[in-house]
């Protein structure tokens, strides 16, 4: 049997051009200020600006990877989610022992 609701009939948002715009502009934006964070935390030696650096960069690869991924397989779509969960992490153990050390 056919799908009749309203839900059907709406535009994707990975086939939405405005979508796939944003996130180009969001990616642009998150990767200029990891580049210009990461060289004031590098020049002011400060691990703040470097964490903060770095969580432009996560956001970056972000939305990268969900660029990556729009309009593929669910399972693609999954295993994107755990990646980015899994680098988020591995970032984050990064600052807390880059504060201990």
């Amino acid at each position: 049997m056919a799908c009749s609701s309203c839900a059907c009939d709406a535009e994707r948002p990975a086939h939405n051009p405005r979508w796939r715009r944003a996130l180009w502009v969001a990616l642009a934006i998150n990767a200029g200020m990891f580049t210009a964070e990461l060289v004031a935390g590098i020049a002011a030696e400060s691990r703040a600006l470097q964490a903060d650096a770095l969580d432009f960069l996560g956001d970056a690869a972000n939305y990268a990877i969900s660029l990556g991924v729009a309009g593929m397989a669910l399972t693609w779509r999954a295993r994107a989610a755990f990646f980015k969960g899994a680098t988020l992490a591995a970032l984050g153990f990064y600052v807390i022992a880059a504060t201990l050390w």
